[in-house]
């Protein structure tokens, strides 16, 4: 499927997407914060940069969007060439955060993944903030 942007179009479209402070962090990081719940943003201490870690408790919460982490992979490969550059560069990023994870799960980390969908959906939205600050409270 051919791009309906030039080459320069597409690259300053995607520059404008940012990994850190999106959309649904700032929404978990506000309802922890109003539930109390102390954590360390984008840790860097810890393999991967958990997007919310509590290093003490060694618990690293990752907010993944589907387009870059892969949930919507296989879609994409319905309508794409293996070659493609996409389909290489997010079979990368799956590659890269499961050695991540399982690095850090060999540490003694305990992991939660949650995308980024759930969070801004209304419908999930709820659940998914309590799922997240019980994960980070239990002993």
């Amino acid at each position: 499927m051919a791009d309906i942007f030039s080459k320069d179009k597409r690259s300053e479209i995607m520059s404008h997407i940012r990994s850190k402070e999106t959309g649904a962090e700032r929404i978990v990081f506000k309802y922890l914060r109003s539930n109390r719940v102390y954590f360390q943003k984008h840790y860097r201490r810890a393999i991967g940069t958990p997007d919310i870690a509590l290093p003490r408790k060694k618990r690293a919460v990752f907010i993944d969007s589907e387009f870059w982490h892969g949930k919507t992979l296989e879609a994409m490969k319905a309508t794409r060439h293996e070659d493609d550059f996409w389909i290489k560069k997010i079979t990368r990023n799956m590659t890269r955060d499961k050695e991540q994870r399982d690095a850090l799960r060999s540490k003694g980390w305990q992991i939660l993944v949650i995308w980024e969908k759930d969070i801004k959906r209304k419908k999930t939205q709820q659940e998914i903030l309590e799922k997240v600050k019980v994960f980070l409270l239990k002993s």
